[in-house]
């Protein structure tokens, strides 16, 4: 697990390797990745959008930006934390992500990205 604290929220990442398959005669590696977001701050904080660069070891890069989270923008309160699972395809057994999330403080307004730390993806057959 990976952990990082940017404005007192914490990031932690867990991954998994889940598999391969065929897409488009290719052949894919899954890896699923569980992010868990604790506000260690004293402050409301929501999470609005977020940016991913996405690393393949066969030198494909891949950035993605979208609104929120699986669907939704969490509220997350002093002492709370939310806690989500998602997965990406890469094109060989190794590769990494990093990447931010812009947040906006509810007491103050302000605006602010909170980073999630770089974490390995490997399918653990490919492993010396």
């Amino acid at each position: 697990m990976v952990q990082q604290v940017t404005r007192g929220i914490k990031i932690s990442v867990e991954t998994s390797f889940e598999g391969t398959f065929y897409k488009n005669y290719k052949m894919q590696y899954a890896f699923g990745y569980k992010v868990t977001i604790e506000n260690q701050s004293k402050d409301s904080v929501q999470l609005n959008i977020r940016h991913w660069d996405i690393l393949d070891a066969l030198n494909y890069n891949e950035a993605i930006d979208g609104e929120g989270v699986i669907g939704r923008k969490p509220v997350i309160k002093p002492g709370e934390s939310h806690t989500y699972t998602s997965g990406c395809l890469l094109s060989s057994p190794f590769g990494a992500m990093s990447g931010y999330y812009d947040m906006v403080n509810l007491n103050s307004t302000k605006k602010f990205k909170v980073f999630i730390p770089s974490f390995k993806l490997s399918a653990p057959f490919a492993l010396n």
